[in-house]
């Protein structure tokens, strides 16, 4: 078990450093209802992490990973895939990175995101957290992980907890920094959120890099 949560926290990392998860948490500690609507925005997130992880573990380990040496070349060769899919994005989204002074526009759905309240926070997170196609792709790897390994079904479900804990590690961060900072917390959110929404795209580029580059050594390690 420890094994597969060493294998798999790398992956958690992806997700948890993502900027645009940790930008949503951010501007939600700027509504009417900051900590409660914050709040509402992580357990989303959490349910949506932990949702999407345990049911593709359930289907992979439906697919019996770890007794059927062909099936396991198969997502050997689906993870070789993905990572090298990865890299690709990684290499074009770091050549689409905006000029120094440049924002990036900010997804459609934060339009209004201050106006929220604690049910519109929740369907966020959840939606972010389950949705989100890069959670999906990291999911998919983690499951296949977990699966393979042939843990008991009580060990499978302490791996996807310890997952999603440091998955939604980013989305808690503005919330501790409120309460550990109080009203010294509005500067360094602003700033906060200023720097993630100039890097997004250059910190996508690394992250994808980084992911692509795992599953490429997952792959090559299964074949």
């Amino acid at each position: 078990m420890r094994t597969v949560i060493g294998e798999i926290l790398p992956l958690a990392v992806v997700v948890t450093v993502s900027p645009i998860n940790i930008v949503a948490a951010i501007l939600l500690l700027f509504t009417k209802r900051p900590l409660l609507n914050a709040s509402c925005y992580l357990a989303g997130f959490l349910v949506g992490v932990a949702a999407v992880l345990g049911i593709l573990t359930a289907v992979a380990g439906a697919a019996h990973l770890d007794t059927d040496s062909q099936r396991s070349r198969g997502v050997s060769g689906l993870l070789l895939a993905l990572g090298l899919g990865l890299i690709v994005v990684a290499v074009r989204k770091f050549r689409s990175r905006p000029a120094a002074g440049e924002t990036p526009p900010s997804p459609k759905w934060m339009d209004g995101i201050t106006a929220f309240g604690p049910g519109k926070s929740l369907a966020a997170g959840l939606t972010v957290g389950a949705v989100n196609p890069k959670n999906i792709a990291v999911g998919l790897a983690s499951a296949v992980t977990i699966a393979s390994a042939g843990l008991a079904v009580g060990q499978s479900i302490g791996v996807i907890a310890v997952y999603t804990v440091f998955a939604s590690l980013g989305v808690a961060a503005p919330i501790v920094a409120v309460l550990v900072l109080g009203d010294r917390s509005d500067k360094v959110l602003r700033g906060w959120q200023a720097w993630l929404d100039h890097n997004n795209t250059a910190m996508m580029s690394v992250i994808y890099l980084v992911f692509g580059v795992i599953l490429l050594g997952r792959g090559i390690g299964g074949i």
